[in-house]
């Protein structure tokens, strides 16, 4: 504990944090199906004594602590939803919904933000300005932070500051980079139509299987050609669907996938060129083709004396402090730093598996970890450093 974020007792409060990660464990909620979970996080914060933000919303909360003292407002944000996956950790406190799972480590994120929000109440008569609390819902489905913003949660915030588990990373260890850190994540759907027929005569019609995996194939030049090797992206085609039977060549093939960049300028180039290689290769075999383009969060782009403030209150507690790889995954924080300066961090639970497995794990021990250096961090973001 640092001398300003005073000690609560240590063993209780350490207790009640892996205690509340574990009851979100057991009942995940998907994407705005985060009803229990909403009820339970303002349940735990009227406990504290810390207010609740009465918003226009049916999941997800914000709450606040301090404003007795003038000074700004500064956010510490947790995403609260789940994923659509059997969990397989056989742990005591496995998920009891099934078809449901914290395989993203969502639960520890929100119980970090609630034990740095329960230090923090300790001391708020000193706070030099307010922490807003953020638990927000439908991270996965890249629109929760946008209906935040909508209604109102981040109005007069300053600076944000959130949290993303690593399983690669030990505990006690934290990644933290200024610049890109996650990618964004656009998605597009691709229908191929040909003419259908017998699969023995093919000359009678337009197959659209054929132009499909050609269009599969030169999807992937625009990384490799049209993007420079200085620079990061990544195209996936991750569904094909065409065909009922052995014997006939089906009448269209429909693909999906996604795109990630790190550079708005790179992001901004991909879409034409994805429309230009199918129109040329459906031109080719006569076939017919249409794009849907999804539009997703933006790159993680993290404020640069922001992040350095994050490093040098990270080594003061004595984490280990590492420049992280960036990942091609996204994070819709994102759309939080668009309005104002924010950091997103990485922090080490040394994990069994990776995001998304149904064996996902964390370490427990990073969560009072956690929790005591993002208090102390919003306790040095409201003072200026």
């Amino acid at each position: 504990m640092s001398t300003e974020t005073q000690e609560l007792t240590r063993t209780d409060w350490e207790q009640k944090l892996i205690a509340i990660r574990r009851q979100l464990h057991q009942y995940p909620e998907v994407a705005y199906e985060e009803f229990e979970t909403t009820r339970s996080i303002r349940e735990w914060l009227t406990e504290a004594g810390i207010r609740l933000i009465e918003l226009p919303l049916a999941t997800g909360v914000v709450a606040e602590i301090g404003g007795k003292n003038a000074g700004p407002v500064i956010a510490l944000r947790a995403d609260i939803d789940a994923l659509p996956i059997q969990e397989e950790t056989g742990l005591p406190y496995a998920s009891t919904i099934v078809g449901n799972m914290h395989a993203c480590g969502h639960d520890f994120h929100t119980a970090v933000i609630l034990g740095a929000a329960f230090l923090l109440k300790q001391q708020e008569e000193k706070l030099p300005g307010t922490v807003r609390l953020l638990f927000q819902p439908a991270e996965e489905k890249g629109t929760g932070a946008a209906l935040l913003m909508e209604k109102g949660a981040l109005d007069g915030v300053t600076a944000i500051f959130g949290l993303h588990n690593k399983p690669d990373l030990e505990v006690g260890t934290v990644g933290i980079k200024p610049g890109a850190l996650m990618a964004s994540v656009d998605g597009f759907d691709i229908e191929v139509e040909g003419l259908g027929t017998h699969a023995a005569i093919p000359h009678a019609g337009i197959d659209p299987i054929v132009a499909a995996s050609q269009i599969v194939t030169a999807l992937q030049s625009i990384v490799s050609r049209n993007v420079s090797p200085l620079e990061n992206a990544v195209v996936s085609v991750t569904t094909i669907h065409g065909g009922t039977t052995w014997n006939v060549i089906p009448d269209k093939v429909a693909l999906g996938g996604t795109v990630r960049t790190f550079r708005e300028e790179v992001r901004q180039k991909i879409p034409g060129r994805i429309r230009a290689i199918i129109e040329g290769v459906a031109a080719a075999y006569g076939a017919k083709v249409s794009l849907r383009w999804f539009k997703g969060p933006p790159s993680v782009q993290n404020d640069g004396p922001l992040t350095k403030l994050a490093a040098e209150t990270a080594e003061k507690l004595g984490l280990q402090v590492v420049t992280p790889e960036p990942s091609a995954a996204g994070e819709d924080f994102a759309y939080y730093q668009q309005k104002i300066p924010g950091v997103f961090v990485f922090v080490g639970t040394s994990g069994t598996n990776e995001w998304h497995h149904p064996g996902f794990t964390v370490d427990e021990r990073a969560i009072a970890i956690s929790a005591n250096y993002f208090a102390e961090l919003a306790w040095r973001a409201l003072k200026g450093g």
